[in-house]
């Protein structure tokens, strides 16, 4: 059937996105969800369990969650491709997908014969996929209401998978389960009032029969929560605010944000979430939140059955350039940190800020800082109040350093890989009425500057190696466009590490020296899609795809909706 004909595609295609004053709202999406249903008997039936979730990372065939494992390593075991064969990987098919919006999403890989790929993108929309032919089994989208209201797209960033269901967040701030043979809505929760500003782009995770999903809304005024549900039937099993109310002045705890808007990192034997938290709200002006603004800007760790905060880390102090730190955080077992003669389990970061943070899971202690991974101009300069008439571009600008683009790990070179941005923006603040529902940024941010700060590369972006336990910058490839540097990365046991970039190039590197070894051109549209990679025993193939599009915020590129699948023979 030609995706023309597929209900749930055109009404994915109906719905469009249209920037305003007060940020981008999705217009024309359907009044009820919508499910089509093609040949769905060739999925094959059977739980995905717990224990084939917890065992995702060492499985060459499966891809069951959204970091590849519950530590986030995007790391496959599939050995197939090869430093020595790499030149070699071809494109097996490429397919439309049918919507063409927000392209930021990691496709899940159910193995069987034949595996199944999930795989979602904006506007809410969904589908099964036999990926051996890149055939759609069914295909859902989201009755997303029209007065949902987002700063920066409508994105979905991919779904979680667990026993019969596959789950999604949705842009009206909520979670939706499907039944993962059918596409058939089987639960629908929501987790915060989207008319106040709340919405949902991330993967959630499950695990432990919960779905843990957070907040958006940064922007908006909001106060940040994490929350875990029932994954069977989405009732609420505790609900946790991050920032806490001791350590705010006043009633600015309110419209405080610290929202959590990437998903948890899951340590299955401790028992905890480790959370990437966002600014402190308004964005800009920070006279109205005296205080450090905890827990703004770091990472926060919760306990997973009750939702108690544990432990705090924060990277921008009262911070007023905002520099969330957003991206998924690296769980590393074991970590042997020679020059402090310990051996620990670490979390690991990396922020708008440029540096990486290796903290120590247990207590949230700073292990390392880094190398700055991109440039560091003006940076930490107060900025000017919008009366003053003063500029003052600085690096890394709001965009960052490191945004939401998941890092991968792998434990064979012991690296942790990262896109990071060097661009610079200005940004001026100014005192704002809160108004429930309405931007409440506290200031202005530029994208286009009048001026480059001194010392100023050229460089948009880089993709970077560091080294997690001595903080050392291993290799770095610069990157040159007029438009930034968006999706994630995956290793492999074999020693290459892959990224797409805003130039339409997916790029193999050597994991060990950042030595090009493999590129392939896809087009003028830039890649903002995380990579995926598993093997069929079937067709004795090791595969590995992205999503193409452009997607993000500003300077986001052109769109497209391609799902590109490459492959190589054992």
């Amino acid at each position: 059937m030609a995706i023309e004909e597929d209900r749930a595609i055109k009404a994915a295609m109906d719905t469009v996105v249209r920037e305003t004053d007060n940020g981008y709202r999705v217009l024309g999406a359907p009044e009820q969800s919508v499910t089509h249903q093609h040949d769905i008997d060739r999925i094959p039936e059977f739980d995905v369990t717990e224990e084939m979730l917890k065992g995702s990372g060492d499985d060459p065939e499966a891809w069951l969650v959204y970091g590849k494992n519950y530590e986030q390593h995007r790391y496959t075991t599939a050995g197939v491709i090869t430093p020595e064969n790499v030149a070699d990987l071809e494109l097996e098919y490429e397919m439309s997908v049918g919507s063409g919006s927000s392209m930021e999403g990691s496709p899940l890989i159910v193995p069987g014969d034949p595996p199944i790929m999930y795989q979602s993108n904006g506007p809410n929309h969904i589908k099964a996929i036999d990926p051996r032919e890149g055939d759609v089994l069914w295909s859902f989208t989201y009755a997303v209401p029209s007065d949902v209201v987002l700063c920066c797209d409508d994105n979905n960033r991919g779904p979680a998978v667990f026993e019969d269901k596959v789950y999604m967040t949705t842009l009206d701030s909520g979670v939706v389960a499907l039944n993962r043979y059918t596409g058939e809505e089987e639960w629908y929760a929501s987790t915060a009032d989207h008319e106040s500003g709340y919405s949902a782009t991330w993967a959630p995770q499950v695990y432990d029969g919960k779905v843990f999903t957070g907040s958006a809304g940064g922007e908006y005024g909001v106060r940040g929560f994490h929350t875990a549900l029932d994954a069977e039937t989405g009732d609420e099993v505790w609900y946790t605010h991050t920032s806490p109310e001791e350590e705010w002045v006043g009633d600015s705890i309110e419209q405080s944000c610290c929202t959590n808007w990437m998903g948890a990192t899951v340590d299955t034997e401790k028992g905890r979430l480790y959370l990437p938290m966002g600014n402190p709200g308004p964005d800009f002006d920070g006279s109205v939140r005296p205080g450090p603004n905890r827990n703004s800007c770091g990472t926060l760790c919760l306990d997973m059955e009750t939702g108690e905060r544990l432990w705090f880390f924060q990277e921008s102090p009262h911070d007023v350039w905002d520099y969330d730190s957003a991206c998924p955080r690296v769980l590393i077992r074991e970590m042997e940190v020679d020059h402090r003669e310990q051996t620990i389990d670490a979390v690991v970061s990396a922020g708008k800020t440029a540096w990486s943070y290796t903290l120590d899971a247990d207590t949230g202690e700073l292990i390392e800082r880094s190398q700055p991974g991109v440039q560091q101009l003006n940076m930490y300069t107060m900025i000017p109040h919008i009366d003053e008439g003063r500029r003052m571009p600085f690096m890394p600008g709001a965009m960052g350093g490191n945004d939401w683009q998941p890092p991968a790990y792998n434990p064979d070179t012991g690296l942790v890989y990262y896109k990071m941005h060097n661009s610079p923006q200005e940004a001026w603040w100014r005192f704002e009425e809160y108004e429930e529902g309405k931007k409440y940024w506290g200031g202005i941010l530029e994208d286009e500057t009048e001026s480059i700060p001194d010392g100023y590369n050229g460089h948009i972006g880089a993709v970077i190696a560091i080294d997690p336990e001595t903080g050392q910058r291993v290799w770095r490839d610069w990157i040159d466009s007029d438009i930034y540097l968006w999706g994630g990365i995956l290793t492999t046991s074999t020693g290459l590490t892959f990224a797409g970039n805003q130039n339409g190039e997916m790029v193999g590197y050597d994991a060990e020296t950042g030595d090009r070894l493999w590129e392939f051109d896809t087009g003028e549209t830039p890649i903002s899609g995380d990579p995926v990679s598993w093997y069929d025993p079937g067709e004795e193939k090791q595969y590995l795809a992205i999503q193409v599009g452009g997607s993000g915020w500003l300077r986001r590129g052109k769109r497209d909706d391609r799902l590109m699948v490459f492959s190589m023979e054992a």
